[in-house]
């Protein structure tokens, strides 16, 4: 069967336009959300003439919006359109499991994948130790210690008032000697490490280390933790399971769609 001209035109022309759209779609990021139709021009080496063509249809589908003052572009509603049936079938628990095993084999200790219910850490994933002497949890454990690792990573990211409200009224329960303050200025803390630690706080011979999940809008959705026997865990190797865990929970969050810092 032959190709006439036009047909051979159009075939070579299609994949390179789609190829664009998505180079000028990913101009937009969260340091730079608004471009204008030059800069983007010169990001992705087309003509400001094609450049306004391709956006002119990506805001008839609502991909982009145009600010009517200062005439420049941002990402627009329509792409939730469109990656709304992806994100929806995004099972945290079925994602995180290759990072877990990887986690797991890494180090060598359990991991797991622990969500906040609104008053507990619930554990819904884990991947046990190979060693014979290890710390694991039954499916569907609830805790609620200040102090446990996982608590602190979803405390921390909550609104200061309702950490404090959730410690004070005792749904979360402060171990002897501490004040509510000096809690919060560990949740601080946590946050700006980027994982949280359990040194024997709840369990004399357990350690464990938490890093948060975040979803495609940036909300944290889980927890990753790692759990050792405390002469597993000394000072000198928290740091490297805190930082393993921590990078565990970034792949996972990239997998749900998080956007990347930096």
């Amino acid at each position: 069967m032959s190709t006439s001209a036009g047909d051979r035109s159009d075939s070579t022309r299609g994949p390179s336009v789609i190829v664009n759209v998505l180079r000028i779609i990913r101009c937009f990021t969260v340091d730079e959300p608004e471009q204008g139709v030059t800069e983007i021009a010169e990001k992705v080496g087309l003509h400001k003439s094609s450049v306004s063509r391709i956006l002119a249809t990506l805001e008839q589908e609502h991909v982009v919006e145009q600010d009517p003052r200062t005439r420049r572009f941002r990402l627009g509603l329509g792409l939730i359109a469109v990656a709304g049936p992806l994100l929806a079938q995004l099972d945290v628990r079925q994602v995180a499991v290759d990072d877990l095993q990887t986690l797991a084999e890494l180090t060598g200790e359990t991991s797991a994948l622990a969500v906040w219910n609104g008053e507990a850490a619930v554990t819904v994933e884990q991947v046990p130790s190979r060693h014979q002497i290890k710390h694991t949890s039954i499916l569907g454990s609830h805790y609620r210690t200040a102090l446990s690792s996982t608590v602190q990573v979803f405390l921390s990211h909550l609104e200061a008032a309702e950490a404090e409200q959730l410690v004070s009224s005792g749904t979360i329960q402060l171990e002897d000697g501490w004040e509510v303050s000096a809690y919060l200025d560990r949740l601080a803390e946590v946050r700006e490490r980027g994982w949280a630690i359990n040194d024997r706080a709840t369990s004399e011979d357990e350690v464990s280390v938490s890093a948060p999940v975040r979803d495609h809008r940036g909300q944290v959705a889980a927890a990753v933790l790692l759990a050792a026997p405390f002469y597993r865990a000394g000072d000198e190797q928290l740091p490297v399971l805190g930082q393993c865990t921590k990078q565990a929970a970034d792949a996972i969050s990239r997998r749900l769609g998080a956007l990347q810092e930096g």
